[in-house]
């Protein structure tokens, strides 16, 4: 009996959960759910035959490893940090590992451990990082078969509240950590555009935006996430002289963060000094405070003269709190995700520009957009390298056809597809 590990059963976890159980009791292979809360883990598997939950804290090695040991393929949704000691389990014990994660540099530092060992860790395998790499690279491949050259890519990603669910000025609520919500950008960024890198520092990020409209969404503002440069390479598109990268909000969203951040108040390194109310909290922000941020900021209550949580230990953990209980989705809220694809090439002398425009919405506040997109394609690829259909080793990410082709069909099958359009 094949045995599937699942790390972590929160946020994200939910639809790969409901796949993972599906899928094992129609195979009748095994899924196990670790997470320190047991009653999570608990609540998400309902019992379901061919299942189990563990209680574990994963910093556990011992307890993780005898896990690890037991299962055929691992998969981690925990937060980034720490993926490295699941990697480490995973090499000693000789199982492949798949995460919707960056691959950070601790894991790259595994890359030729990983490569001997005969195994296969599949890495950004979620939706941005993942189901964005997968359908790029699915469009930069099929325009080249049609002998196109390209000369522009920009890749937008959001992950928003649906219209029909959208009652607050901000038009967005919480659908995934609030912690990366909070600390969304402050790497900054760097692209290239007309031939010319341009980097983005954390201060600047939300004022260096641009705009895409859709008949789903009307305006979306993006700005630049991350390091775009070392994608390029990656998608093997040398030879463009544009490509970016980005994250999607509404204009207003963008336009009341710029002033957050430029108020710190998404700092997590400074500590808190002595007990502050929400009001002396922010008090950096009332000059960059006007009439379009300021029903923002009282929504979010920035300016509330009630005592900050007591277990906030910076800004990031004031801001964060707000966010978790002002933006929070009511149990039938819908989120949405919005992705869309515009590469520019030329072919037979003449320039055209193609369009993948993805549009998902969730079911609920549990059932979320956000949640099937980031966990179908793990599920997807576990079977598929279960089934001995990806036969891959070594440290990967999505980019190759032996996975993006039979995981975005089943993507497909699954209403998670995209509309194509060509000027």
């Amino acid at each position: 009996m094949k045995q599937i590990l699942l790390f972590g059963a929160g946020k994200s976890a939910t639809s790969l959960i409901r796949y993972l159980v599906h899928l094992t009791a129609t195979r009748q292979w095994q899924l196990v759910v670790a997470e320190s809360s047991l009653a999570l883990a608990e609540s998400k598997l309902k019992n379901a035959p061919y299942t189990r939950a563990v209680e574990l804290r994963v910093e556990n090695e011992e307890a993780r490893t005898a896990l690890i040991q037991q299962a055929d393929i691992v998969i981690s949704l925990l937060p980034p940090a720490l993926h490295y000691q699941i990697a480490l389990s995973c090499l000693a014990a000789g199982k492949h590992l798949l995460t919707a994660s960056y691959v950070d540099p601790a894991l790259h530092a595994l890359e030729q451990q990983i490569s001997d060992s005969g195994l296969l860790f599949l890495c950004e395998m979620g939706l941005d990082p993942g189901i964005d790499h997968m359908s790029a690279m699915q469009m930069i491949s099929a325009i080249r078969a049609n002998g196109g050259q390209i000369q522009s890519f920009h890749s937008h990603t959001g992950g928003l509240v649906a219209p029909e669910s959208d009652d607050n000025p901000w038009h967005y609520k919480i659908s995934w950590n609030p912690r990366n919500v909070v600390l969304a950008g402050s790497a900054g960024a760097q692209y290239l555009e007309n031939g010319k890198i341009v980097t983005v520092p954390y201060e600047h990020l939300f004022s260096s935006t641009g705009e895409i409209t859709l008949p789903a969404t009307g305006p979306l503002s993006w700005y630049p996430n991350r390091d775009s440069l070392s994608y390029i390479p990656v998608y093997g598109l040398k030879e463009a002289d544009t490509f970016i990268r980005t994250t999607l909000r509404y204009p207003v969203y963008c336009q009341a963060w710029k002033a957050i951040v430029s108020a710190g108040l998404t700092d997590d390194r400074q500590p808190l000094a002595g007990a502050l109310t929400y009001a002396a909290w922010s008090e950096s922000i009332l000059p960059h405070t006007d009439d379009v941020n300021r029903p923002l900021f009282e929504w979010l209550g920035l300016f509330d003269n009630t005592p900050i949580p007591s277990t906030a230990r910076s800004s990031a953990d004031v801001l964060q709190y707000l966010l978790e209980t002002r933006l929070a989705m009511s149990p039938q809220d819908r989120d949405m995700i919005v992705m869309q694809h515009e590469i520019t090439y030329k072919r037979s002398g003449r320039s055209r520009t193609e369009k993948s425009t993805l549009i998902v919405k969730g079911e609920d506040s549990s059932h979320t957009a956000m949640a099937r997109t980031v966990g179908l394609p793990l599920g997807i690829a576990a079977r598929l390298i279960l089934e001995g259909r990806i036969g891959l080793t070594g440290l990967h990410i999505p980019i190759l056809p032996e996975i993006y082709d039979p995981v975005l069909h089943e993507l497909e099958q699954l209403g998670i597809r995209f509309t194509h359009t060509t000027e």
